[in-house]
């Protein structure tokens, strides 16, 4: 699969490193969702919509627990989410959280870098978007 999207690059809107337990649960980051690039074409799979080249935000986590990692989007759009795990592997989801929002669930997180896009269905255009980091809930 052709990689559009430049996982190195940095981060939109900043990064964040959180250790298992971590507080506030969720931890929540607004972004403007949307960009350029169509992730079913550049990434294939599971991926929908259209995201950014860099990555919207960027999870450095250490694992530690029994608990889930969950990492979900809340927007009054149709988002969707792509995110580079630390094994290298593509996660992808449209609509696996409420409404037309997406989650992803790491059942056994790894510890690592997690590359956080936001992506919009349907057309390139931009929509306020929270992303909600959490090892308790989806929201």
């Amino acid at each position: 699969m052709a990689e559009a999207q430049n996982w190195q690059a940095a981060p939109t809107y900043g990064n964040v490193s959180l250790t298992t337990g971590f507080q506030p649960d969720p931890y929540r980051v607004n972004v403007l969702s949307g960009g350029q690039i169509n992730a079913s074409n550049s990434i294939g799979g599971s991926c929908r919509g259209f995201i950014a080249n860099a990555p919207d935000f960027d999870l450095y986590f250490t694992a530690g627990s029994n608990l889930p990692l969950v990492i979900s989007v809340s927007s009054n759009a149709d988002t969707t989410l792509v995110i580079r795990a630390p094994n290298g592997l593509w996660y992808c989801d449209d609509d696996s959280g409420q409404g037309l929002n997406p989650s992803v669930r790491f059942n056994t997180p790894m510890s690592g870098l997690y590359d956080i896009w936001v992506g919009t269905y349907g057309n390139a255009s931009n929509q306020a978007a929270q992303i909600n980091i959490s090892e308790l809930y989806s929201q």
